[in-house]
């Protein structure tokens, strides 16, 4: 009988895969139309919560270059390495996510670009509704992901042996919108990387607003 697989942590995954990820998720539509539009609803600079932030390209990067104040955590050292150096204008911390703590009313707007996938349902309904609350009133989250009905899902990607963990589109409206967010944008896209090693994969931008205090 054939050894059972054990799937890697999303920490061992990232260490390895460092710049190779950005070679081949460097280049998304979806993210650049998603971030475009983020853009467009802030007129003035704010504060900036980027969770999995990866090598800072092109999220960090692009909205940092607009003149907002990005912090970007992931639970990868290389990712943080990377983003460092590529990225100076922004500031980039080793955490996971499930470590943060903020108060209320911290950031004007959570981004979380791909970086539930490997979490349990469970911790993704706790992240959604956390990053809701460290939002301040009339604050935008930003979240994407592949919108996949996967419950621990083992597989290969990348070269590497993974769990996934996702919901599908209706689900995770829901999901935001239990957690008291108004959705202003919803872009579902197909996309298909540059690598004999990732699948073309659907994906879901969603933009969604934290109702202002009256």
């Amino acid at each position: 009988m054939a050894e059972a697989r054990i799937p890697e942590s999303p920490a061992q995954v990232y260490d390895v895969l460092g710049e190779g990820y950005e070679d081949v998720f460097g280049e998304q539509p979806g993210a650049a139309a998603a971030i475009a539009h983020l853009l467009t609803l802030l007129p003035e600079p704010v504060r900036v919560l980027d969770v999995g932030s990866g090598t800072g390209r092109p999220v960090a990067a692009t909205i940092a270059a607009a003149g907002h104040a990005v912090t970007g955590y992931d639970v990868s050292r290389t990712m943080v390495s990377l983003a460092r150096e590529r990225v100076p204008a922004a500031r980039f911390e080793l955490a996971e996510m499930r470590s943060l703590e903020f108060e209320p009313d911290s950031w004007e707007v959570v981004l979380a670009f791909f970086s539930m996938l490997q979490m349990p349902r469970a911790d993704q309904d706790t992240m959604i509704t956390r990053f809701a609350r460290w939002l301040a009133p009339g604050g935008h989250l930003v979240l994407a992901t592949v919108p996949t009905d996967a419950d621990g899902r083992t597989g290969e990607w990348m070269g590497h042996w993974m769990r996934t963990f996702s919901f599908p589109v209706p689900d995770l409206r829901q999901r935001l919108e239990n957690a008291g967010l108004e959705i202003e944008r919803e872009d579902i896209v197909d996309f298909a990387p540059d690598s004999e090693h990732a699948d073309a994969e659907p994906q879901v931008y969603f933009t969604a607003r934290k109702a202002t205090r009256d």
